[in-house]
C-alpha cells in the first residue's frame, strides 16, 4: 500500500482551480531584496522600541491594583501569609531599582549604550516613581498592621523625664 499522497503540491489538479487565501502573495510575484531596510522601518522600529520602554517603565504602577487587591484579602492582622505578601512587596521596588539597566537594556537605541543611567533617562525616571508608589503601598500596609512605630507610645523608651516635683522643692 504505497500510494503517495500529494496535497501539499500547489500542481495537484484537486486544488489547481482553487483561489489562493486572502494576505497570500505567490512566489512568483514576490521579488527577494537583500538591500538594507528603508529608513521607514528602521525609524518604526526605534518608535516600537521606545513604546516597548515606555510599556517597561509604567508597569509597577499597573501592577499597583492587583497588589492593592492582594493586600487587602490578607487581612489587617500580623500573620505568616500577609507578613510574606508585604514583605515581596517591600523588597521588589528595591529589586526592579538594582536591575532598572538590564530590565531596559533591550530598549536602548543602536547608537548609545544599554547598561548607561543617560539612555532612556525619562523612562527610567517614571519607573523609578512607579516603584516608590509600590514602596508606599507596602509601607502604608506595614503602618496599617501596626509594624511601624508612628504613635507617641512607640517612642516612650526614649522619653527623658523632668525632675519630680516633690524633689525640685527640696
Amino acid at each position: 500500500m504505497s500510494t503517495k499522497l500529494d496535497y501539499a503540491s500547489i500542481d495537484n489538479p484537486k486544488w489547481r482551480n482553487l483561489p489562493p487565501p486572502p494576505g497570500f502573495a505567490s512566489s512568483s510575484s514576490t521579488t527577494r531584496t537583500t538591500s538594507r531596510p528603508p529608513a521607514s522601518a528602521s525609524a518604526s522600529y526605534a518608535a516600537l522600541k521606545e513604546r516597548r520602554a515606555w510599556d517597561q517603565a509604567i508597569a509597577p504602577a499597573k501592577a499597583l491594583p492587583m497588589q492593592a487587591f492582594m493586600l487587602y484579602m490578607s487581612g489587617g492582622g500580623v500573620q505568616i501569609f500577609s507578613m510574606g505578601i508585604v514583605f515581596v512587596l517591600l523588597l521588589a521596588p528595591f529589586r526592579n531599582t538594582a536591575g532598572m539597566n538590564k530590565a531596559f537594556a533591550p530598549f536602548a537605541p543602536t547608537k548609545s549604550d544599554a547598561n548607561a543611567l543617560s539612555t532612556l533617562p525619562l523612562q527610567k525616571l517614571v519607573y523609578i516613581l512607579c516603584n516608590i508608589l509600590t514602596l508606599g503601598l507596602g509601607l502604608w500596609k506595614c503602618r496599617q498592621m501596626g509594624l511601624l512605630p508612628t504613635g507617641t507610645g512607640d517612642w516612650l523608651a526614649f522619653e527623658t523625664r523632668g525632675v519630680a516635683p516633690e524633689i525640685l522643692l527640696r
